[in-house]
């Protein structure tokens, strides 16, 4: 499998057809937990050829918003089936490319699964309004239509769940697609659309090019034939694609940036707190955009509290992904190792008190790959970098605050708003965090990551922008309203 999978030199899909960079350019991509393993040669596509997936798109989308919702819907229900009888291969293949465990590359494509079968069955569902008119003799009603091309970017850290969670509603609305994944994880998203191309679909209406962002993502944002763009990554390239994409009134859903609080209180369960937060910091190696980076935690059982999740922490077994034992796999490439380290460096510098952790493992067959012990800083306050800025790894952050008022102001006093989480058996505290807390998915007695199909996902402040994904959003970002009024007599 990995010797295979090391030989290969892959294409993009264009139209219909698997094609290189007519320029010759390509990169490579690394397996994180052996950096000596190339899981992939990969063409850097130029701007001119993202711009000939844009034609292809443009060109296929007719015909593709002309068929009944029903006949998409046969063809996303087959690439579905394929999805399921596939679980095993692409499971392997997240594992190489990101490095999380094999049992959290499985729970990924599980959860997109779910996520592919609530948004096609959402487009099924799609329908207007009738209203009665103020006038006589007047129907009245609004119906939803497609836009056309799409631009669909997706990140790394959850390569197949996120494209699914994208790409299924707006195909089933009737849009076409030109999807770019991330660098680190091309071949996650070549497995995804070669589901789609062996479930029959029509050429062009899902295209997929690699490439860099300054060159590919660059097109698939300013290009004018694009209608709607739905990206997943960093707030700072977000907040990019905003202001390039507001120059030719492209719609935006920008899911970003994050840094998720956990608020522990005095009355909670402890060690039910404790396994929730070590959970949601340290799966796929703290690199959720929902990993809990933040323990905000009242004095009273701060000690207690600590003494807990340091000790569960170091129990964390650190590891290649494919390892069945192993409970955290490496963090997602050398950029993302230096910036971490960088961050523990930071950590320490502003006077931290590191517990657990802070340290590149290099022990015998790891020391070729990106691996980071989970890393606990207690005494932190508020005003540091590391209880502030996202750091995107296993680095847990402890707070220490008086009471429930300073917890919720803690919590808040950051940039990121994407989601939160209290510990507390106190239905009226509960209630108030809700309430209170600044972020657009929120918890009780539960990890900071929870979240289901049904219900939409997006955050506020500079971790979201635009319409949330999922949910019945996912699929009205992709579509436009148009109302009709009928004078029958």
């Amino acid at each position: 499998m990995e010797q295979t999978i090391a030989a290969t030199a892959y294409k993009n899909y264009i139209n219909g057809e698997w094609i290189e960079s007519n320029e010759g350019r390509t990169f490579k991509q690394l397996n994180p937990a052996r950096l000596n393993q190339v899981t992939g040669i990969w063409p850097a596509m130029s701007k001119a050829e993202t711009s000939r997936a844009i034609e292809a798109a443009q060109q296929a989308f007719p015909k593709w918003r002309s068929l009944s919702v029903y006949n998409r819907a046969e063809y996303l229900k087959q690439a579905l089936q394929n999805m399921i009888d596939r679980i095993e291969e692409i499971a392997e293949i997240i594992t190489l490319e990101n490095g999380k465990t094999l049992t959290e590359s499985k729970t990924e494509i599980k959860s997109a699964i779910k996520e592919m079968e609530y948004q096609i069955h959402e487009g099924l569902r799609l329908c207007g309004q009738t209203l009665p008119s103020a006038r006589e003799d007047i129907f009245c009603y609004s119906t939803y239509q497609p836009l056309g091309p799409v631009s669909i970017i997706s990140p790394w850290n959850f390569p197949f769940n996120v494209p699914g969670r994208k790409i299924t509603p707006a195909l089933m609305a009737g849009n076409t697609v030109v999807f770019k994944p991330a660098t680190l994880t091309p071949l996650t998203g070549y497995k995804f659309v070669e589901l789609f191309v062996k479930a029959g679909l029509p050429a062009g209406v899902l295209n997929f090019v690699t490439g860099s962002g300054s060159s590919v993502g660059e097109v698939m944002v300013t290009d004018p034939r694009i209608k709607a763009i739905s990206f997943t990554g960093s707030t700072q390239v977000g907040t990019g694609i905003h202001q390039k994409a507001a120059q030719a009134l492209t719609r935006t859903q920008l899911e970003m940036g994050g840094k998720n609080p956990v608020v522990v209180l005095e009355d909670c369960d402890l060690e039910e707190a404790a396994n929730a937060t070590v959970t949601a910091a340290y799966a796929c190696a703290g690199q959720w955009c929902t990993s809990t980076s933040r323990a905000i935690v009242v004095k009273p059982v701060a000690g207690e509290f600590i003494q807990l999740v340091k000790e569960k922490a170091e129990k964390i077994k650190v590891g290649d992904g494919m390892q069945p034992d192993t409970q955290m796999g490496p963090v997602c490439g050398t950029a993302q190792l230096k910036s971490i380290l960088k961050y523990i460096e930071i950590g320490h510098d502003e006077g931290a008190e590191l517990l657990t952790g802070g340290y590149q493992v290099k022990d015998g067959a790891l020391a070729d790959g990106c691996f980071i012990a989970p890393t606990i800083f207690a005494g932190v306050k508020p005003h540091m970098k590391i209880a502030r800025e996202e750091i995107f790894g296993p680095v847990l952050s402890i707070i220490e605050v008086a009471d429930f008022q300073e917890a919720v102001q803690v919590s808040n006093e950051v940039e990121y708003g994407l989601c939160s989480s209290v510990f507390t058996k106190n239905l009226e505290k509960a209630m108030q965090f809700i309430e209170q807390t600044e972020v657009g998915l929120t918890h009780v007695n539960l990890i900071t990551a929870l979240k289901e199909p049904q219900y939409t996902f997006g955050g506020i402040k500079n971790s979201g922008v635009g319409i949330p994904e999922a949910g019945k959003t996912g699929i009205e970002f992709f579509t436009e309203h148009k109302v009709a009024y009928i004078k029958f007599k």
